[in-house]
């Protein structure tokens, strides 16, 4: 991601949310910037994922504890910017966004 980025003269922080854990609210935030419920922030091949049954009906203060609990189940890379964001699956979709 960077490196595109990079590429196109796109100024950007990166952040590793492994390391900078997020909070509940920080999720909420995310989930406003991309129009989307909790349920679309899963990686739904994360053993977690399989292992808490997570369904569309799961409660979304349930999932945004166990995205904060285990980031792993945060689908990634999100970009943000400004009140936008969007999951960039494939990158290539992150320049849309910015552009």
């Amino acid at each position: 991601m960077a490196g595109l980025f990079r590429e196109n003269g796109v100024r950007f922080e990166q952040v590793d949310y492994f390391r900078e854990r997020l909070t509940a609210a920080d999720v909420k935030v995310l989930l406003g910037k991309l129009q989307i419920p909790a349920f679309g922030l899963l990686r739904t091949k994360e053993k977690e994922f399989k292992e808490r049954g997570f369904t569309p009906e799961t409660p979304e203060d349930e999932i945004i504890a166990a995205i904060v609990a285990n980031p792993g189940l945060l689908n990634r890379p999100i970009v943000v910017a400004g009140d936008r964001a969007i999951i960039a699956r494939p990158i290539e979709k992150a320049l849309e966004l910015i552009k």
